[in-house]
């Protein structure tokens, strides 16, 4: 998992004697790889303005990167999702050969090809002039990045809604299926001609346990006096009893039903026509969950690229503007670019302390904790520091939510 650590210290003779040594110790020691980071000339302002939209940057921080996780999270969600549909199906079919890792390539492959984009924005950043005009105020940057990453956050929780109503109500039709006998859908073992249906006769579905079909057989008859003798027939059974027919009266129904009642048994409502409908909607329901699904993704991946961007920008932003901060005016400033990984970065710290100590003797390193982006912040290091992280980008394990 790559790290990045955004840093600038002032170009001063010790601090720039500094940064080849670091250079040539990481390396050295593949502690860390070591670039410059180009920030353009931005406007500075009096000293009131820049106090703050130091603040005001910090909360957008925040927001920008709860929003590009919550983007990552429900493309997980969406795309892990529609990988173990294709593993259910490819094990129903009876493909038990299927390779479960192979099955969820398609979600590996999108977060490794998401990594290696997001590497390049950083390692190769270039300033986007035409939709951050170098000749606007930092208030006016910041109010661009803010409705920008809002955007998505809105848009985000209106597509998720949508997607998750379509897939909530064709997994509710689903599950019907697959119920048991009371409650699941009849439809794909009652066929039309299962049913006598006229002006005066009708037949009732009932669910017969598997202990009472001796009970069902001697009784059915007498449970109305209006019933078809020797009108019943078993439609359906599986593990735990059975779904019989039986044709009656309609006058008699209430009276049926009642008495079946009381010996336990349990007499379905069914409306064949109905079932058919419902057949239909699923079907359709899977069509437009299909096509919502492509869309969604798209939209996610594309959208997680752009929130990503914008937050680099904001991290040079935030760079450039606590840098004039620490280091005063006029503008004089080195920003480096560290990218290193998870194990060798308390190691690379404790190097930058080393070597940029005299920036600030007072600077510690402990109470810090890194593993929190956005916290490295200058007041706790001698030099100014950001850190990037793309984890988010880790399978992981998943919350299964992308609503809130």
């Amino acid at each position: 998992m790559s790290e990045f650590l955004l840093i600038s210290v002032p170009l001063d003779k010790t601090s720039l004697t500094s940064v080849e040594k670091l250079k040539h110790t990481v390396a050295k020691t593949n502690l860390a790889s070591c670039c410059k980071f180009f920030i353009p000339d931005l406007k500075v302002g009096i000293l009131d303005s820049l106090l703050s939209v130091s603040d005001h940057f910090s909360k957008l921080d925040t927001l920008t990167e709860s929003v590009i996780k919550k983007t990552c999270q429900c493309m997980k969600e969406v795309m892990e999702t529609s990988s173990d549909k294709v593993l259910e199906n490819a094990f129903a079919n009876g493909d038990h050969s299927v390779n479960q890792k192979a099955v969820l390539s398609p979600l590996k492959a999108c977060l490794k090809s998401l990594r290696v984009d997001l590497v390049t924005n950083v390692t190769k950043f270039q300033w986007d002039k035409a939709k951050y005009s170098t000749a606007l105020p930092l208030s006016s940057l910041a109010d661009i990045i803010n409705k920008e990453v809002s955007q998505v956050e809105t848009e985000l929780k209106s597509r998720a809604a949508a997607y998750n109503s379509v897939r909530a109500s064709l997994q509710s039709l689903e599950h019907k299926l697959d119920g048991n006998l009371q409650t699941r859908s009849l439809n794909d073992f009652v066929r039309r001609e299962d049913l006598v249906v006229s002006e005066y006769l009708t037949t009732l579905l009932v669910v017969v346990t598997r202990g009472s079909y001796s009970q069902w057989e001697h009784t059915y008859e007498s449970l109305s006096k209006f019933v078809v003798p020797r009108s019943s027939r078993k439609l359906y059974e599986d593990g735990e009893g059975a779904v019989f027919s039986v044709t009656l009266f309609k006058r008699a129904v209430c009276e049926f039903k009642a008495k079946a009642r009381e010996s336990k048994f349990v007499v379905r409502e069914y409306s064949l026509d109905l079932e058919e409908k419902k057949q239909q909607e699923m079907k359709q329901l899977a069509v437009h969950k299909k096509e919502q699904h492509g869309v969604f993704v798209r939209w996610l991946k594309v959208n997680f690229r752009e929130a990503f961007i914008a937050w680099i920008h904001l991290k040079a932003l935030r760079l450039f503007v606590e840098s004039v901060l620490r280091y005063g005016l006029p503008v004089g400033y080195q920003a480096l670019l560290l990218q290193t990984d998870k194990k060798h970065s308390k190691r690379l710290r404790e190097e930058l302390a080393s070597l940029f100590v005299h920036l600030d003797p007072t600077a510690s390193m402990k109470d810090v904790s890194c593993d929190i982006p956005g916290l490295c912040q200058q007041e706790h290091f001698s030099y100014v520091c950001f850190h990037i992280s793309t984890g988010m980008l880790e399978l992981g394990d998943l919350q299964r939510d992308c609503r809130s």
